[in-house]
């Protein structure tokens, strides 16, 4: 499993430490030398966030910082006897899985942000980045949607967990190595907000060693042919969830097809595109259907 990084605000909350403190112990006695990601992002271990706790204790034990910096080396090295002692956790079962989605459901329904951050937290720490995001987020962002669409939950309820999820899918693809050989240019339609499947698809794609260039919510048609052009991409990926009719959905990819370079293949996924999946076919768009379309998608 890949280590875990967080980013340091929730490195702080799950420490007790603030964020500046965070930053002043770094600075001026370089207790931690966080990882940085591709954007420039400090990321923080496992390993980093115990020893902030261990530092806490220590000044709150009336140990001076400069005091504890000084003794790092016995820090570091108690830590990871600790960890080395502790036996690796076994890895969730699908009862777990469907607990954290329970759990993060029922404190939505409380309208508990802090729970449903709390319990997303714990899913990070404790699976790799794809199965948080393909057994627990994207699952728990469906399940949202159908008891909105139900009316079992408000737009409020919807709203505080999908910026959770989204808050989540960001912050692993700021860690998720962004090289590789095949480039894919991913965007929304113009009038489309929701873009969390599309957040899932960009950690998929990177995950399997494709560039992704993420254009996200509504990108202007000829913004998706301009950036494709650019940037010589293989593969262009279309989110368009809302459905504003045949003729608008035409319009809107039948604009984007041709900005695009001919022979480059365009997916789209989401609702709308599922709706008018004759309309994508006859206009030479694939349409991403379900998980079964993965290794076609993938493989190129």
């Amino acid at each position: 499993m890949a280590e875990r990084t967080y980013r340091i605000h929730v490195a702080a909350e799950l420490s007790g430490v603030r964020v500046e403190l965070i930053r002043a112990w770094e600075r001026r006695y370089g207790v931690l030398s966080p990882r940085r990601t591709p954007s420039g992002y400090r990321v923080y271990t496992d390993r980093d966030v115990a020893l902030l706790r261990r530092l806490k204790l220590l000044t709150e034990e009336g140990v001076s910082i400069s005091e504890a910096a000084t003794m790092l080396p016995q820090l570091l090295e108690e830590l990871d006897a600790a960890r080395s002692a502790s036996p690796p956790p076994p890895e969730p079962s699908s009862t777990s899985l469907t607990a954290w989605r329970d759990e993060v459901l029922a404190a939505a329904a409380e309208l508990d942000q802090r729970r449903v951050s709390a319990v997303l937290d714990e899913v990070l720490a404790a699976l790799s980045p794809l199965k948080a995001c393909e057994e627990v987020l994207m699952p728990l962002q469906c399940e949202v949607g159908e008891r909105w669409h139900a009316g079992e939950f408000s737009v409020g309820q919807e709203h505080l967990v999908t910026q959770e999820v989204r808050a989540r899918l960001i912050s692993l693809l700021h860690v998720a190595r962004d090289k590789g050989r095949r480039r894919v240019v991913l965007a929304c339609f113009p009038d489309e907000l929701h873009e969390i499947g599309l957040l899932g698809v960009a950690l998929r794609m990177r995950h399997a060693g494709m560039s992704v260039t993420l254009l996200g919510q509504r990108t202007p048609t000829g913004e998706v042919g301009r950036v494709t052009r650019e940037l010589k991409a293989d593969l262009v990926g279309l989110s368009a969830v809302t459905d504003h009719g045949a003729l608008d959905f035409e319009d809107t990819l039948s604009r984007i097809v041709a900005g695009v370079p001919k022979g480059t293949p365009v997916w789209v996924g989401g609702a709308a595109a599922r709706l008018h999946h004759e309309m994508c076919e006859r206009l030479g768009v694939d349409v991403f259907e379900s998980g079964k379309d993965w290794p076609r998608l993938l493989g190129g």
